[in-house]
């Protein structure tokens, strides 16, 4: 089983990122080594890039004044706004996320469950960079959660 270790997470120029086939390959003693620190730092600076793209294209889509005076195809536009804005909002959570991952590498907890202390898994962050705890811990809070609210 692999255990949490403070380990350089300065990935070397020379060395291409991984693939996500090779990583999935790897050893559980080889866990959030160098080479997959720095596979997931490039995912999720990417991630982080395209969220702000989105969030400034939002920005000069909104700054787009036309004027209908079609009272329907007015109110089609502001629900256009409404469910753009609404997306925008999520991915500013998300992206707050991202960026709290990449300072997880940084400090050397990235891959680790917060409540737990266990792996998180590959598999896992893979299918979701900003997880922040182990499936189990994750199915423990949501059934927590269901059965007691927030």
């Amino acid at each position: 089983m692999a255990t949490k270790t403070h380990q350089s997470t300065a990935a070397s120029d020379e060395k291409p990122l991984l693939t996500e086939e090779a990583i999935l390959k790897m050893s559980d003693e080889d866990y959030m080594n160098d080479a997959q620190l720095a596979f997931f730092r490039h995912r999720l600076q990417q991630l982080e890039k395209e969220l702000l793209k989105n969030a400034g294209e939002t920005t000069e889509h909104l700054r787009e004044t036309v004027l209908v005076p079609d009272p329907a195809d007015r109110a089609t536009i502001e629900e256009e706004h409404a469910l753009e804005l609404r997306t925008r909002d999520r991915e500013r959570k998300l992206l707050k996320k991202v960026q709290q991952s990449i300072a997880a590498i940084d400090a050397g907890d990235y891959g680790w469950c917060e409540e737990t202390g266990e792996p998180i898994g590959i598999a896992r962050l893979l299918a979701r960079p900003t997880a922040t705890l182990s499936l189990e811990a994750q199915q423990r809070r949501e059934l927590k959660q269901k059965l007691y609210g927030d």
